[in-house]
């Protein structure tokens, strides 16, 4: 019978305190900046008045430790919430549509271990090359859920995160199904809306088709992003910057494989869904926002840059 492994192992000893350093944290200030973010929600109108504690710590990592900047991320968080219903409303992992993409047509799992400077790694991968448009929809709906999960159980806090996309199945028709506007809105939330560091992009199994895709993202991305993207055509050159023993077996590593690990998260999402359900309501109100209230049409505009949120 095989173990069940501990699904986010957390960083103990000095790789704990080398990530403090990393985050501008010190626990001691904790409580007291925790306090203030609550006091601040309590403030806006808009904005639900309180949270869990274990999202706005995450919030306040992934912010190091700014609150400003905390502030910033809360704010677009919950707007986003608002803005993306077809991100963060029907988020039942166990219901039919989001079951079908779970069984037979992506995988997407956190790997358990962190690499040796703390940082969290995600392999992204097809296994259907056939999406339709509501799939491809879904599919970025479910790794929001997955980040929603992780502003919980990343009880210690990660030194960034690095995302590795195998693209071997990636072909010209998911390209033709793919709506700008859609992967504007997913960006925007990945890079304004929630508290990652993002490190590194590595994307393995490339074609030229898998160029283009890349070329029809990057105007999405912020420039630090577009330079920490890195292209691979052999799996083994993922070695120079992950420890292979901490990739699944799929990739030559000692990390279980990847079906057993996207086993665990389809449970796992499976358990949140109470709390995604409660989670549909916690958003921004606009009609509250004091001020001009958020233009989408602005915020999302294909055209446009990114809106700057007031924060008192």
């Amino acid at each position: 019978m095989k173990i069940k492994q501990e699904l986010l192992v957390q960083p103990t000893g000095e790789l704990w305190k080398a990530i403090r350093v990393e985050l501008n944290e010190d626990v001691a200030n904790n409580d007291r900046d925790l306090a203030a973010i609550r006091e601040w929600l309590k403030k806006q109108p808009h904005l639900p008045d309180d949270w869990e504690t274990g999202p706005l710590m995450t919030f306040l990592r992934g912010s190091s430790f700014s609150l400003e900047k905390c502030k910033r991320k809360l704010d677009m968080h919950f707007t986003m919430r608002a803005a993306c219903p077809e991100f963060f409303t029907k988020r039942d992992a166990s219901s039919p549509e989001l079951s079908e993409i779970l069984a037979s047509k992506i995988q997407g799992p956190p790997l358990p271990g962190l690499t040796p400077n703390g940082r969290r790694v995600t392999i992204c991968r097809g296994i259907h090359h056939n999406l339709d448009s509501q799939q491809i929809v879904d599919t970025l709906k479910l790794a929001l859920m997955i980040g929603d999960i992780r502003l919980i159980e990343e009880k210690e806090g990660v030194a960034g995160d690095i995302y590795v996309l195998d693209a071997a199945i990636l072909g010209p028709s998911l390209l033709t199904k793919l709506s700008a506007t859609i992967i504007k809105k997913f960006m925007i939330c990945v890079q304004e809306a929630y508290p990652i560091k993002l490190k590194e992009i590595h994307i393995i199994n490339t074609s030229p088709i898998v160029e283009r895709f890349v070329n029809f993202v990057k105007p999405f991305l912020k420039e630090k992003i577009r330079k920490r993207i890195f292209i691979h055509k052999e799996v083994k050159d993922l070695y120079k910057y992950i420890p292979r023993e901490m990739l699944p077996e799929d990739y030559g590593g000692d990390c279980s494989t990847m079906e057993a690990l996207h086993e665990q998260w389809t449970m796992k999402l499976q358990e949140y869904r109470d709390w995604f359900k409660r989670q549909e309501s916690i958003k921004a109100n606009e009609e509250l926002r004091p001020g001009k209230p958020t233009n989408y049409d602005e915020l999302f505009g294909i055209d446009g840059s990114f809106r700057q949120l007031t924060i008192d």
